[in-house]
């Protein structure tokens, strides 16, 4: 059942609370009392398209395009280190009527790299990689049944975009759009794609959207362990369908709190959200597509966002957010 006392996100919105938020390049931290949070750009990735999906294991960073041909890995200093072959088109992108729209990655409890389509349009989008990071060994499978059933079960527009490990299942987003205003979290179990007719469905309604010009789409998500916290990376975009892009506008950061206890709920609210415009003018135009915890402290979460702009490049951004 849904917790009505929680505030809606909109009111939520840095208005009031504790939360700060400090941004640190790979080379300098200014501090200062006067200013509490900074905000940098860490990383351009002009030759890698649309980053949508990033994880962090081993040191490393895997980055996914929802267009692009190779899972790219780099170092904890966003270095180069490797790239993995997935597909082979002649061109940087693969084209938007054919591409498998690899939306989201997470790391397996069986330390393996799963990466999924976004289901948005069958046949090439409903597909998923499973990668060994250390061999490249890779194996893909169709997902036609299981997201089948996400329709089923009250889904009517299949639009995947974040998925995390939690312990015992796995948690999926679907994004929804103007015309379809709603956002859920797809609760299954840790191995799905190898059990897709029986693997469980529990759907959570998140985040009010109330009838407006805009409407905030969940486009990542990552779980932080020590906290039990989910961390969501939001955006508008001027779209009214999951297959079309538009027009870019804000993103932001959305925390629920003790997650795994709400498995059942029908609906929620996130605890926390940041608005990135208001935290720093940078984030202007930068559609955060993708979220991962690299450190989890006392009082902090350090993430990575990555960013796709819909112009063949990728943005990484590192932050440091204080806990509530």
């Amino acid at each position: 059942m849904m917790k009505n006392n929680l505030p809606s996100y909109v009111s939520m919105c840095l208005c009031g609370s504790r939360l700060w938020i400090k941004i640190f390049t790979l080379s300098v931290i200014l501090v200062s009392c006067n200013n509490t949070h900074l905000l940098k750009e860490i990383k351009k990735l002009d030759h890698y398209p649309s980053a949508s999906g990033i994880e962090y294991f081993n040191k490393q960073f895997f980055v996914i395009g929802d267009d692009a041909n190779d899972l790219l890995v780099l170092d904890s200093n966003f270095n180069i280190a490797d790239s993995i072959s997935i597909y082979s088109f002649p061109k940087k992108r693969i084209p938007k009527t054919i591409k498998p729209d690899l939306e989201s990655i997470l790391l397996t409890r069986d330390g393996k790299l799963l990466l999924l389509g976004s289901g948005s349009l069958s046949p090439y989008r409903n597909v998923c990689w499973l990668i060994d990071p250390i061999t490249k060994e890779k194996d893909s499978t169709p997902l036609d049944t299981f997201y089948q059933r996400l329709k089923y079960n009250g889904i009517t527009e299949i639009n995947i975009e974040g998925a995390t490990s939690i312990p015992g299942s796995i948690i999926l987003s679907n994004r929804g759009h103007k015309a379809y205003r709603r956002n859920y979290l797809v609760f299954t179990n840790s191995h799905f794609w190898n059990n897709q007719q029986e693997a469980p469905i529990d759907l959570i309604l998140i985040g009010s959207n109330p009838d407006t010009a805009e409407f905030n789409g969940i486009s990542g998500i990552s779980y932080a362990p020590k906290s039990d916290r989910l961390i969501m990376t939001v955006s508008t975009e001027n779209t009214s369908s999951a297959y079309d892009d538009g027009t870019i506008g804000k993103s932001y950061l959305w925390i629920v709190n003790s997650i795994s206890s709400k498995k059942r709920w029908k609906s929620i609210n996130p605890n926390q959200v940041i608005d990135l415009n208001a935290v720093d003018a940078r984030f202007k135009g930068q559609k955060i597509e993708s979220v991962c915890v690299v450190k989890e402290t006392k009082h902090f979460l350090h993430l990575v966002l990555a960013a796709d702009n819909d112009d063949g490049s990728s943005t990484l951004f590192k932050v440091l957010v204080e806990k509530n």
